[in-house]
């Protein structure tokens, strides 16, 4: 019976300081930018969610967005579901170039343009 006991207690001492740990690793950087305001992600290779479009698609929908090359995993389905749910319209001539950047002719707002994602999801207005 002794035995039990004392087997029990060693047991609840060893499973008392693993109940809760908690490290504190520093403090954010400071000023908290967002991406749009430091001009693109350059460490990142996470999708750019910063202005998140009402479609809710993954990625961000600036006009003006710098968009990155890099190997683009988007099949042409996705690349077609995203600039929909963003809000274009009308998409012709779908094709991934060279730098891994989708591109594609659009309405949008009545207006025929360019646009152009990237392998993060960014899509902006390629000249």
């Amino acid at each position: 019976m002794q035995r039990s006991i004392l087997t029990l207690a060693a047991l609840a001492a060893l499973a008392v300081p693993a109940l809760a740990q908690t490290t504190v690793t520093g403090q954010p950087a400071q000023p908290g930018n967002n991406s749009a305001q430091q001009q693109g992600q350059s460490a990142v290779s996470r999708p750019n969610t910063d202005a998140m479009p009402q479609g809710g698609t993954t990625g961000s929908v600036n006009m003006n967005a710098k968009l990155e090359p890099g190997a683009n995993s988007f099949t042409e389905g996705q690349v077609r579901s995203r600039l929909q749910e963003a809000g274009f319209k009308d998409i012709q001539g779908l094709q991934k170039g060279e730098n891994g950047i989708w591109r594609a002719q659009v309405q949008h707002m009545g207006q025929q343009m360019t646009v152009g994602l990237d392998y993060k999801g960014n899509v902006g207005m390629v000249q």
